[in-house]
């Protein structure tokens, strides 16, 4: 029987701002719960820490490179800007068998085309953060006389030559109650109540656009979180030695530095009372779910686009890093019939959770076998023999990830096992870190004579794994700058090559 979905996602949420991941001083009930009711997977990742292209992943199954949607609009440097026409996507799959299939909150997908272009139901909220002037928000303060947002004491960083720099954080001058956070809560109680009145099954996403900065929140959640009670991360000791210059150059547009430890432990705090302001309206949807009685019925994600820094590092945001702290992600899953309070360790990714969709409608979990050279599996794999502890075969033991620039373009491949991770930077140096020896990531032991046989070893096995994806331009020239000793055939692609 094909399974309702209730999809839950949130953009740049670090994993440690969860209690359920084992942070004491989250205030995440609600997330806590639903891990308790579900399976939580510790080892989850993004294909790439960038809203637009991690999101198309989602929608697609397709790993970036694949479904070519490789940047956000509001920063893009020459990609496309939509999907390739024809592209198939888990909503029209959906549709097409039946289903109900509503978006409620982010899309960020495509500049022009909203999620109605590809079967939802719902608004088009466009853009990175919340759209505090759309129609449809306005629209509701007004019914309810609710005041529009504004804000006082910003906090901003500072650029080169005194100058100020992004905007941070702020107080925002609302009630919890017209936040643009309840606003969407809202909306998608209403479809979910919709969608149950007419019985067919369905599939709802509710996609917030917060914990990402900045973050403008009421006083509740600004002074939730003591900072006396929060730690700096450890990478706040990052000195960018013997790494790709980019870093340091992210750090300083960011005004990392603009702040002393008292002023970061205050961000993270407010960033942490940001995540549990949106706990609490995901607590108001898992509440109508429970009412309408269709916790039996539906199946339950929760999960991120990607993390954000938040101080780790020395950095914002997220950028051309490929640090854990914004390639790692939350992965929360609940199924009916399925055990409760499992935790899993295997490597997961979001194109799992487009197969597991397909896979809970009783369809084909691979959604795109024309989009691979033959013999390539499929992007994502679905997670249900994980979720119901059933055995399963050849499931992955290292993960691929990439990133094409944000601002400018800037290629990075990434190849990450249980205990180390390559970062292959194709205009600077590239990183190999020993996570055992250093989980924070600060150390870059790439050139580091004793690990020269791992260091040859995982540059094979990227090449390996980027030619078998069809991933090869950047296969070709990671070959290039190399030592890895095999031949690099005909990399002009000219017909001069059958000459040799």
């Amino acid at each position: 029987m094909p399974h309702n979905v209730l999809f839950l996602m949130t953009d740049q949420h670090r994993t440690d701002a969860i209690g359920c991941y084992g942070n004491p001083h989250a205030r995440t009930p609600n997330l806590d719960g639903l891990a308790e009711s579900g399976t939580l997977f510790r080892n989850a990742f993004t294909p790439t820490a960038i809203c637009t292209p991690a999101r198309a992943s989602l929608l697609t199954g397709q790993a970036p490179f694949r479904h070519r949607l490789l940047a956000n609009a509001e920063w893009n440097t020459g990609y496309l800007t939509e999907l390739p026409e024809g592209t198939p996507t888990f909503s029209e799959a959906l549709r097409g068998n039946g289903y109900n299939v509503g978006l409620i909150g982010k899309w960020h997908v495509g500049e022009r085309l909203g999620p109605d272009a590809y079967g939802f139901d719902g608004p088009h909220l466009p853009g990175a953060m919340n759209p505090i002037l759309a129609k449809e928000y306005k629209a509701w303060l007004a019914e309810r006389g609710l005041p529009e947002p504004a804000i006082t004491d910003p906090v901003r960083g500072t650029l080169p030559g005194g100058r100020p720099g992004h905007l941070l954080a702020g107080r925002l001058r609302q009630p919890v109650e017209a936040t643009f956070e309840h606003f969407l809560a809202d909306q998608a109680i209403d479809l979910l109540r919709r969608y149950a009145a007419d019985g067919r099954p369905f599939h709802l996403s509710l996609h917030f656009f917060g914990p990402h900065l900045p973050y403008l929140i009421p006083d509740e959640y600004y002074d939730l979180v003591d900072p006396a009670t929060v730690e700096l991360p450890a990478s706040f000791a990052e000195t960018f030695a013997g790494k790709p210059e980019v870093q340091r150059n992210y750090s300083t547009y960011w005004s990392a530095d603009s702040f002393d430890a008292d002023e970061w432990r205050k961000l993270i705090a407010v960033y942490h009372g940001y995540g549990a302001m949106i706990d609490a309206e995901i607590g108001r949807v898992l509440a109508v779910l429970t009412e309408l009685g269709l916790d039996d019925d539906t199946a339950v994600f929760f999960t991120a686009d990607h993390g954000e820094f938040t101080g780790a590092h020395r950095l914002n945001d997220k950028g051309p890093a490929m640090y854990d702290d914004i390639y790692r992600i939350p992965f929360l899953l609940r199924v009916p019939g399925a055990a409760a309070g499992r935790t899993d360790e295997r490597f997961v990714t979001l194109t799992d959770a487009t197969a597991t969709i397909l896979d809970l409608a009783g369809l084909d979990p691979d959604l795109c076998p024309d989009a691979r050279p033959a013999g390539c599996p499929p992007d994502g794999r679905s997670l249900l023999p994980l979720v119901r502890d059933e055995p399963v075969d050849g499931w992955r033991s290292e993960l691929v990830a990439e990133f094409h620039g944000h601002h400018f373009h800037y290629q990075q491949r990434m190849l990450r096992d249980e205990r180390y991770k390559l970062v292959v930077n194709a205009e600077s140096v590239n990183e190999l870190y020993d996570l055992v020896a250093d989980p924070y990531e600060l150390v870059n032991v790439y050139p580091a004579p004793h690990l020269a046989p791992v260091r040859r070893d995982m540059l094979r096995r990227l090449h390996t794994a980027l030619t078998e994806r069809g991933d090869d331009v950047f296969a070709r020239w990671m070959l290039a700058i190399s030592d890895l000793d095999v031949p690099l055939a005909n990399s002009s692609r000219s017909d001069f090559g059958s000459l040799e």
